[in-house]
């Protein structure tokens, strides 16, 4: 049997998660494979480190060249996370014929086309599934499995630390700072959390399905963001009482005219199958013309989780070099439109601060109707002194009208403040 040699750049969280499943697992994985698996070198920045792992120290080196210009070494694991140097390492290990596994959803997300188009230049593989979701399979379903249908909508929960938030929020009635505290102590969270909490790392991570689920090259850029900072008890309150549940999706259609890619705080009612993912856990909601409604489910990040999915991509690229193939690389034959977030379509729920006196309502219910937004509910529950706050609901209506509708209620004397808009979907 062959060895197959594998080099990893970088050896944090992940990289051990990896080491660990690839050292435990190794007699069933070389059965499954149809040859060993060798880790013959680690690039580290501190050699000397103390890890979590048992690992030969003689493997450890702090010299990229001895990894990536290394002849005997078949196979790139790149888990050191950001774009440089790591963009660099993988071109020029693929250059010198070295298949790439990677959990990087920052280098796909923004340097997918360069990267695939390398790879497709130099006969090699460039697998990924551990860049969305951990330990769920999904990157490969999409690409293989569902690859008969027609896939009209996916929608997501594919951010850990934000579900977990949104969680205790739900069933604590906690506020937003003390919840986020919380999270940076249980390490949900990092010490700069706006990746999480803006709503950037599930974009990265949606922009990647959707470019995959519609055969069209989508970049960060073109993902609306909004994130999860304004989103307070109150909300969390009238949520409930309208038998919604408050979730940071990510969502992405293809409508025939063009792609939908935007990732925010949602309504989501109770019976939906996304409302009962709790804490830190995601899931994938996909929806083909073919197959219908499928959802993919799992622990989202974690040493193990992320791990599973880079020993499994692993496991393929030894296969494909053994057999001296390469499996299916860049799917993005089209070219799609991304739409704006004006022509989207949704219902509404609008939190408002007025004058509590006869006729406030009338006028905004006016403001609404004049854009053609017209309102299924509304709640009057809380009083202080001469100001009342009012909830609206909408039918589903085209936002740039519900925009314009508010740039009108913004100007009304009686209006003291636009507290929130949130969308509602999943209905």
């Amino acid at each position: 049997m062959r060895t197959v040699r594998i080099g990893f750049l970088g050896f944090g969280t992940v990289g051990a998660g990896a080491y660990r499943i690839l050292s435990g697992n190794s007699r069933s994985i070389a059965k499954k494979v149809g040859c060993e698996l060798e880790v013959a070198g680690i690039l580290v920045r501190d050699t000397g480190k103390a890890r979590a792992v048992q690992v030969d120290p003689g493997l450890f080196t702090n010299n990229p060249a001895d990894i990536i210009n290394n002849n005997e070494i078949d196979l790139l694991v790149e888990l050191m996370g950001g774009i440089e140097p790591a963009r660099e390492y993988v071109l020029k290990g693929m250059a010198g014929g070295k298949s790439v596994v990677t959990a990087n959803k920052d280098l796909i997300a923004l340097h997918g086309r360069e990267l695939f188009r390398a790879a497709q230049r130099h006969g090699v593989d460039l697998l990924f599934e551990g860049s969305v979701g951990g330990g769920i399979p999904i990157i490969r379903p999409l690409k293989h499995c569902l690859a008969a249908n027609r896939l009209r909508d996916l929608m997501g929960i594919i951010n850990g630390t934000t579900n977990y938030m949104l969680t205790k929020m739900t069933l604590e009635g906690s506020d937003f700072a003390v919840v986020l505290r919380e999270a940076q102590q249980m390490g949900y969270a990092e010490a700069d959390p706006s990746a999480d909490v803006e709503g950037y790392d599930a974009a990265r991570k949606l922009a990647i399905l959707a470019s995959i689920a519609f055969n069209t090259r989508v970049t960060l850029n073109d993902v609306y963001v909004e994130g999860i900072t304004r989103i307070t008890r109150e909300d969390i309150a009238y949520a409930r009482d309208l038998n919604y549940l408050i979730k940071l999706l990510g969502i992405a259609r293809d409508t025939g005219e063009g792609i939908e890619v935007r990732v925010h705080p949602c309504f989501v009612p109770r019976s939906h199958p996304l409302a009962s993912v709790n804490d830190v856990y995601n899931a994938i909601f996909v929806r083909g013309d073919a197959v219908g409604e499928t959802m993919f489910y799992g622990r989202g990040a974690g040493d193990l989780p992320t791990g599973s999915a880079v020993v499994a991509d692993i496991m393929e690229a030894a296969r494909n070099r053994l057999k001296n193939v390469t499996g299916l690389n860049c799917t993005c034959y089209e070219e799609k439109p991304i739409r704006q977030m004006g022509q989207i379509e949704s219902k509404y729920y609008l939190r408002l601060k007025v004058q509590d006196r006869p006729g406030v309502l009338a006028s905004i219910a006016f403001a609404l109707g004049d854009k053609n937004v017209s309102i299924a509910s509304v709640l009057q529950k809380h009083t202080d002194g001469d100001m009342a706050e009012i909830v609206l609901v909408t039918h589903r209506v085209r936002e740039q009208y519900l925009q314009d509708a508010l740039k009108m209620i913004a100007k009304l004397s009686s209006v003291g403040q636009i507290c929130n808009l949130i969308r509602v979907e999943g209905d």
